[in-house]
């Protein structure tokens, strides 16, 4: 048995001792659903096949879907699962790093008090690695989403923002158009004024009535006024928080003066903040920053944390969560819960204490 695998059933048997059911997911999933929550960058990572009696599927590239999954069609409330084995993940653009390994799991369903909650995960995946040159990172989803909920445009607008969240350089391509501070480009400027014609035979996949759609959508978004130039200051005021916890909510509290739809948001953060505290984590040092987690899972859609080697930028983060209460809802069929969950990377653990 190698090191990372023996450290991961150990790690799986610490977590089973503090309460959590172990779980073992099939290694592999239906394709159809699954691949639409994952996001893109996990989409275009995926191994998948297909066969007459299944259909498509595709090896897990993670856990935590899965369990989501198997508590909201007959899970108990509330529960703790934990679970270690691997996931393949396709990695075509950098041949160094691993496109099987091992994950070990903590997961929370529990709506009792998601503060304490997202505390006891984040505490224990501290304790579970500690030791290790490894420094965190927290964030929150959700005060994004709520900044971009508040903003005065329309809700096609708000929903493309929403959508891009997990791609920054997307977002703010969107965000400079819709304020006007960055130019149409020159096909679509063409399209708006009735200048781009073809006589060339209608072909792909859209209908003429697709497409005709989607000019006039085009039509109205041009014709919405911009974003103003205080909300824009205010979002790029958001996006540039970057400091330890308590510094960082105090210019959140500030920044609820000119966004207040954010101010609920924050006050999650408030009371995470104290949860965190009373766990034994050191707040003070604890660094926080709004655009964080903004390239992992998309079902995050609150609080996010990471833990990464110090000096080694060319490793993927140790261990790795957040808050996924919009997953639960997504495929509870009408039901939803209150979840948290975080991953360990075993075989990183070794390696960084030089384990063969």
């Amino acid at each position: 048995m190698t090191e990372a695998r023996r450290r991961a059933y150990a790690l799986r048997d610490h977590f089973v001792a503090r309460g959590a059911q172990a779980v073992e997911p099939p290694i592999l999933q239906p394709a159809d659903l699954l691949l639409d929550l994952y996001g893109e960058d996990i989409r275009a990572r995926a191994y998948v096949t297909s066969d007459a009696l299944h259909g498509e599927q595709m090896l897990r590239p993670d856990f935590t879907v899965p369990v989501v999954q198997m508590h909201m069609a007959d899970g108990a409330e509330p529960a703790r699962y934990t679970y270690a084995g691997e996931v393949f993940r396709r990695q075509e653009h950098d041949p160094d790093r691993a496109n099987e390994y091992l994950q070990v799991g903590y997961e929370v369903f529990d709506r009792a008090d998601p503060a304490a909650a997202d505390a006891e995960v984040f505490a224990l995946i501290a304790d579970a690695i500690q030791g290790l040159p490894l420094r965190a990172a927290t964030g929150d989803i959700g005060i994004l989403m709520a900044a971009v909920d508040g903003l005065d445009t329309s809700n096609r607008r708000k929903a493309a923002l929403r959508r891009h969240i997990w791609r920054p350089r997307r977002f703010r391509a969107l965000l400079d158009r819709f304020s006007g501070r960055s130019d149409v480009p020159a096909t679509r400027a063409a399209l708006l004024a009735g200048h781009a014609q073809t006589d060339a035979p209608l072909t792909g996949l859209r209908s003429q009535a697709e497409i005709d759609a989607r000019i006039k959508a085009l039509h109205e978004d041009a014709a919405e006024p911009p974003l103003s130039g205080a909300q824009m200051d205010c979002l790029d005021a958001l996006l540039n928080v970057r400091e330890t916890l308590p510094f960082a909510l105090a210019q959140m509290h500030d920044l609820c003066v000119d966004l207040p739809a954010i101010r609920t948001a924050v006050k999650r953060v408030d009371a995470r903040a104290k949860a965190l505290g009373e766990r034994g984590v050191d707040v003070d040092t604890l660094e926080f920053e709004t655009s964080f987690g903004r390239t992992s899972m998309e079902y995050y859609d609150g609080f996010v944390f990471g833990f990464y080697a110090d000096g080694r930028p060319d490793l993927p983060p140790v261990a790795s969560g957040g808050r996924y209460d919009a997953l639960t809802r997504h495929l509870g069929q009408g039901q939803e819960i209150p979840a948290v969950g975080a991953v360990i990377r075993p075989g990183l653990m070794a390696e960084l204490e030089g384990a063969p």
